[in-house]
């Protein structure tokens, strides 16, 4: 039973509120990949703000196959944009660790680029008055699908408490593009979607969060794996209590 137009209207409220407490009149800045999530958020942010007060980047890490979906949501929600290529900062790395001695594994190249990104993206925010924008879901939060200090940073995340299938009603009321809300999630990284990596669908994991349902204990099994394995994610850094004698 889930209320989109209550929510939407909450959420932007909320966005204008932590701007007025953290940040008033600064810039919201938000990575658009060209899926369901920053390009929701981005449209979230131009509806508290207005649309001169969020600015948009892409960073494509050399060739991105669908970057026009990025272009698309830019131009759809008329946002100014910024393109910064991430590919020889990924490259610089990758290569300087190799040049140490040591080869990078599969993991690291994979979550590489996302820590670029954000540091790009606040690298950004920092010389253009501005406050990250966190572009996460509770779905791939609850299964740890995302990376540490890359895409699951942020200053705010408007989406962090919402599943999938509520963010995605979001984006149809919001009136988004369909081919944006119903895109195909995928990392980007791997060449599979999100879908084929975790081994099973956001239909099931967000049943399975809202109602404590799922019918097929393998998958039961897996999700519960995952979200006891990557709940330190969602944590603060743990901290020594120094106490005085």
């Amino acid at each position: 039973m889930f209320q989109v137009e209550k929510t939407t209207k909450a959420l932007i409220a909320w966005i204008r509120k932590w701007f007025e407490q953290n940040g008033k009149g600064c810039n919201a800045v938000v990575g658009i990949s060209g899926g369901k999530d920053s390009s929701i958020v981005a449209a979230l942010c131009v509806e508290a703000l207005g649309k001169e007060r969020v600015i948009g980047v892409l960073m494509p890490n050399g060739e991105q196959s669908d970057i026009d979906c990025s272009k698309l949501l830019v131009s759809t929600l008329g946002i100014p944009y910024y393109v910064c290529n991430v590919k020889d900062g990924v490259d610089g790395v990758l290569n300087a660790i190799r040049e140490s001695g040591v080869e990078p594994s599969r993991q690291t190249i994979v979550n590489l680029p996302p820590r670029i990104r954000m540091s790009t993206l606040y690298a950004l925010s920092q010389s253009m008055n501005g406050r990250v924008a966190n572009t996460c879901n509770l779905s791939e939060d609850w299964v740890g699908y995302s990376t540490r200090y890359g895409d699951a940073a942020g200053d705010f995340s408007p989406l962090g408490k919402l599943t999938v299938q509520e963010v995605k009603e979001i984006g149809k009321y919001l009136g988004l593009p369909t081919v944006l809300v119903d895109k195909t999630p995928s990392d980007g990284l791997s060449g599979k979607t999100d879908e084929d990596n975790l081994g099973f669908t956001y239909a099931v994991l967000d049943q399975y969060i809202r109602t404590g349902v799922c019918e097929d204990p393998d998958v039961k099994a897996r999700i519960d794996r995952l979200h006891t394995l990557n709940a330190f994610k969602l944590k603060p850094i743990p901290c020594y209590e120094y106490l005085e004698d």
